[in-house]
């Protein structure tokens, strides 16, 4: 890591070529976040809605793909349409095979009076979701849930989730998901769960993080999640992920925290350290357009958002798909940034200010100082391996670049070296470069 970011190296968003050794940017690492770069299918034309001429090849992105897929999808346009028609030939052959067999039973002469047509409906269910129940997660949630349709320079179209955190339209997404249409760049257009359109503007990003806050225009009134704490996450609980994968707005799926603090590469940065995130994987189903989309604890309260994906490359396919693994920001990092875009327009990056390498043995080791950072400040030198940050263990360099970037400037932390000494830093802040 440079002076701007204290990196390692982990799974990433992308594979990427190590071009300079010991350069926190260079580390190649099979995570991918469906970016604007990578994650997006670049050939699936989409129709257009009915006053959406701009949208006509808007296309989702949302998750990672582990490792970057072989040949690109043929068009999205295409395959859904396949998909469509292979839905209508099955249902009508569940229902010509139902009708054979039916006329087969009433030439055989069967007398029995049973049937299950005629018995009464029950009872309509009027009573609230059982408190808990993924049912009930599920109507707290979705009405605060968003698509995004982004069109960015060059006509070039994808999509995404997100979810409204204040009244007045500030939606909180991930920056991989809007960054072709920052900088005037493009346009966006968000659908609410009621069918209402608004257009979007970018009010900052932290590609570093892979968060973004965009702001709907001309609403106002609109219900905010409930934001809760990630650090409180525990393995095994349950959580519900909710967004539009390949354009299936307001979908929910369910499952359980499977891993925390898995340091993953995710975003636009193609998979350089600057992208590396602390993640909570789940088991809940993520697809291409869940990107930026909630992930919520049982009481209904934001613990992450939706980011990428492990796809393996036995799977076969040409564009990544759940396979049970997936990754979110945890929210109690995204809350800090969200925050600071909104007040300022833009992010604050921790840093030590060192370059940081796996160590043979395990661990993070520095291969360079930056004269005047808090790493030189702190007493650390090249050659030291860093194996413990507080009470958490270093086994990489991503390791170590996951667990700063939770923190916040001015926090101090001890790091245990292979050593076993122990040196206390207080970590450094800097404004996040967006290009």
């Amino acid at each position: 890591m440079t002076e701007n970011d204290p990196h390692g190296q982990g799974p990433e968003a992308q594979d990427k070529p190590d071009n300079s050794a010991g350069n926190e940017y260079a580390a190649p690492n099979p995570w991918s976040a469906q970016s604007a770069h990578s994650e997006q299918p670049q050939h699936n034309p989409y129709a257009a809605t009915p006053g959406q001429q701009y949208y006509q090849q808007y296309q989702p992105t949302g998750t990672a793909v582990y490792p970057p897929p072989q040949q690109h999808q043929q068009q999205r346009g295409q395959g859904a349409g396949k998909l469509v028609a292979g839905v209508a030939v099955l249902a009508l052959l569940v229902g010509g095979g139902a009708g054979a067999v039916g006329g087969y039973l009433a030439s055989d002469g069967s007398t029995s009076s049973a049937s299950s047509l005629e018995a009464p409906q029950p009872a309509r269910q009027t009573g609230n979701a059982p408190a808990g129940s993924v049912e009930a997660v599920a109507q707290k949630v979705s009405p605060s849930v968003v698509q995004l349709q982004v069109v960015g320079r060059g006509g070039q179209a994808n999509g995404g989730s997100g979810f409204v955190i204040d009244g007045n339209g500030y939606v909180l997404t991930n920056n991989h998901v809007v960054e072709n249409a920052a900088n005037g760049g493009g346009q966006i257009q968000i659908v609410f769960q009621d069918g209402r359109k608004a257009p979007a503007t970018v009010v900052g990003r932290d590609p570093s993080s892979d968060v973004a806050v965009v702001k709907a225009e001309g609403v106002s009134g609109l219900t905010p999640v409930e934001l809760g704490r990630s650090d409180d996450l525990k393995v095994g609980q349950g959580v519900v992920a909710i967004g539009s994968p390949f354009e299936l707005s307001g979908t929910v799926t369910s499952g359980i925290v499977s891993a925390l603090h898995r340091p993953v590469k995710a975003g636009g940065d193609q998979g350089s350290q600057a992208t590396v995130m602390d993640a909570v994987q789940t088991d809940a189903a993520i697809n291409p357009g869940n990107s930026g989309g909630p992930l919520a604890n049982m009481a209904g309260q934001i613990v992450g958002i939706n980011s990428a994906i492990y796809s393996p490359p036995s799977s076969g396919q040409s564009q990544g798909g759940n396979v049970g693994i997936g990754f979110a920001i945890p929210i109690d990092q995204a809350r800090r940034t969200a925050d600071e875009i909104i007040k300022t327009g833009k992010a604050t990056q921790t840093f030590i200010g060192a370059t940081v390498t796996d160590a043979p043995e395990g661990g993070a080791a520095i291969r360079e100082i930056t004269p005047g950072s808090p790493a030189e400040q702190a007493g650390l030198k090249a050659g030291d391996v860093v194996t413990k940050i507080d009470e958490r263990l270093v086994d990489s360099s991503d390791a170590l670049v996951a667990a700063i970037r939770t923190k916040t400037p001015g926090d101090k932390v001890k790091l245990t070296l292979a050593s076993n000494n122990v040196i206390e830093v207080t970590l450094g802040g800097q404004p996040v470069p967006t290009n």
